[in-house]
């Protein structure tokens, strides 16, 4: 007699190679794509002869070296940070509808920021303090929302409605801060919508550090959310310690989130669709949920900026136009999507 779960095993893991190398070509097309496109159009010829520093067009060689590589390079890491952070929260709150925005992590990010910017005289145009000043903001918030809405009985609908009023309250903060210091719009609107316009070298080098410690950390952190999944008294049976685990998952993908928000910004929705996708090809496992997650949420936000780079609007009256923020498409994309998977999960 075949056991059912080594037959969904090997299913799910088949799909995960399979599945995996798809995305994986599909993301270097859109690795060729998001470079060749621009107000300055390239031929995939002429982008890989840029990327292999060759001298015979100087002018292409710069553009795409120090304009286009590094915003996508940027796309790719924080797209797969959000989907990563989004894959732990729903394994750790066991609520599919879960993701960085909706838990509030990026809304308190998104605040600190702007707090610092209008009070502190910070730049927008980054420091070193700008991602310390992110991590703050997610850790307090991710911090208060596990006090306040985690109960004894591992209510995970409790903790999700708690995160959700409070990312509301910290939006309306947000709001009210920019109300106060109209003067500071044009340079903080985009942080709260977020957007890969303007991201350059200097925002990578930010950037990659914290994905290279980070990413690692949440993808060995898997076993512990396998646990976490089978039910808090499964998981102390088998000798989980269920509060500091998920303390720590919880804490992991507030340090991811706040690592990306701090550079593009709060891209919503991105952290629930691309788990979602990933979920229904590779199973709940999380040693495939959480790479696959955040391969497909690193597809999605490369090509949601393609389209962003299609479509040019004027930002401000009067204002030249510029591309649409990514911040926007993906916001296109997630509110119907998270309408469906609501209405399904309430049937």
């Amino acid at each position: 007699m075949i056991n059912r779960n080594s037959a969904d095993g090997s299913f799910y893991k088949r799909k995960f190679w399979t599945w995996g190398l798809f995305f994986l070509l599909g993301l270097a097309v859109f690795f060729i794509l998001h470079i060749a496109l621009g107000q300055v159009a390239l031929t995939p010829r002429e982008v890989m002869l840029a990327l292999l520093n060759n001298q015979e067009d100087l002018f292409h060689r710069q553009i795409v070296w120090e304009l286009r590589l590094p915003r996508t390079l940027i796309a790719l890491a924080a797209g797969a940070m959000l989907g990563l952070a989004g894959a732990i929260l729903q394994s750790v709150t066991r609520n599919p509808l879960a993701e960085p925005g909706l838990l509030g992590v990026s809304a308190g990010s998104v605040l600190m920021l702007v707090l610092y910017m209008t009070y502190l005289g910070g730049s927008a145009s980054l420091t070193l303090q700008i991602p310390l000043f992110g991590l703050v903001g997610g850790i307090i918030t991710v911090s208060a929302i596990y006090l306040l809405g985690w109960s004894r009985r591992g209510d995970a609908l409790r903790f999700t409605v708690i995160g959700l009023l409070i990312s509301a309250f910290l939006s309306a903060c947000t709001s009210l801060v920019l109300l106060r210091h109209s003067e500071a719009i044009g340079s903080i609107l985009l942080w709260t919508v977020g957007s890969l316009n303007g991201r350059v070298w200097i925002h990578w080098n930010i950037l990659w550090p914290w994905f290279l410690i980070m990413v690692p950390i949440g993808l060995i952190s898997a076993g512990a959310a396998n646990a976490l999944q089978l039910g808090d008294g499964v998981a102390r049976g088998i000798g989980v310690p269920v509060g500091p685990v998920r303390a720590g998952l919880l804490l992991i993908a507030a340090l991811l989130t706040a690592g990306a928000v701090s550079i593009v910004g709060a891209v919503g929705f991105i952290g629930l669709i691309g788990p979602h996708i990933a979920r229904r090809i590779v199973g709940q496992d999380a040693r495939r949920l959480f790479p696959f997650s955040a391969l497909v949420t690193a597809w999605l936000l490369v090509g949601s900026d393609i389209l962003s780079q299609g479509l040019s609007i004027p930002l401000f009256e009067g204002g030249r136009p510029a591309s649409l923020p990514v911040g926007a498409v993906t916001a296109f994309m997630g509110a119907p999507f998270f309408i469906y998977l609501a209405r399904r999960h309430m049937k």
